[in-house]
């Protein structure tokens, strides 16, 4: 069997003169020595890709974290320049990518960013700023420190009994690191909560029903995910489920023929 291929989110920047569409290697290394996956870079080039032949062509979908954030209009919200900064182009792109995803049962991985424009798409809303909230834990990671102090493991999230993450993790309760200043304010109709911090952040959902894997977290289980268990059991359940869906795909195909 060959390889499987799934379609990774990029942001769009501006520098030496071009836009850019990219994404930070840790995914990448994730997805291929982890997962067991071929990763492939997908433009954020909004309506002008054609999401259903995408779709009909990769086995499954990761969608990655940013230092972006989803445009606080399409969820209702205000934008501002200390929300910032925004990516409109990617936005175009992941919403209708996730919804196409979840709808044709094409395994969702969504992370960080990710599990906000998971919400966001199925109708969710978002909290800015957090860290500001009464009781709530500053779950920035310090920006001036390199990336292993950054992306330590630094914080416990309470698991939901019963879930995907609760039988991915065979655990009540897990180590996770925490990089984030927004999160899930309103979870949409149609996610199920897997985890929070001690705080009550949601910090993992899934979707109710849906027709393959569909997961978001809030944590960056890539950086860790090639020496922590944790992070690599995520990766490793959203591979088994990318290579299950190409199985049946191609079985499909040749039962057609």
């Amino acid at each position: 069997m060959r390889t499987p291929l799934i379609a990774v989110s990029t942001d769009a920047k501006d520098f030496e003169n071009y836009t850019w569409h990219a994404t930070p290697q840790p995914y990448l290394d994730a997805a291929v020595s982890t997962a067991g996956l071929l990763p492939v870079l997908l433009p954020s080039l909004g309506d002008r890709l054609d999401l259903d032949s995408l779709l009909e062509t990769i086995d499954g979908v990761l969608v990655t974290g940013s230092r972006s954030n989803v445009y606080p209009e399409l969820y209702g919200g205000e934008a501002s320049e200390e929300n910032g900064p925004y990516d409109h182009a990617r936005d175009a792109t992941t919403l209708p990518l996730i919804r196409k995803a979840i709808e044709k049962g094409v395994p969702l991985l969504a992370i960080c960013r990710g599990i906000q424009e998971l919400n966001v798409a199925l109708g969710g809303t978002l909290a800015t700023e957090i860290h500001e909230r009464e009781g709530a834990f500053d779950h920035r990671g310090p920006q001036d420190a390199g990336h292993d102090t950054r992306f330590a493991i630094r914080q416990t999230v309470k698991v939901a009994p019963g879930g995907c993450l609760a039988r991915i993790f065979d655990t009540s309760e897990v180590r996770v690191n925490s990089v984030h200043r927004q999160g899930v304010d309103r979870p949409a109709p149609r996610l199920q909560v897997e985890a929070v911090a001690d705080d009550g952040t949601v910090e993992a959902v899934s979707v109710k029903e849906a027709p393959g894997f569909a997961v978001g977290v809030q944590w960056h289980p890539e950086y860790w995910a090639h020496r922590d268990d944790s992070s690599a059991r995520i990766f490793r359940a959203f591979g088994e489920a990318v290579r299950l869906h190409a199985a049946a795909r191609e079985r499909a195909g040749i039962a057609a023929e």
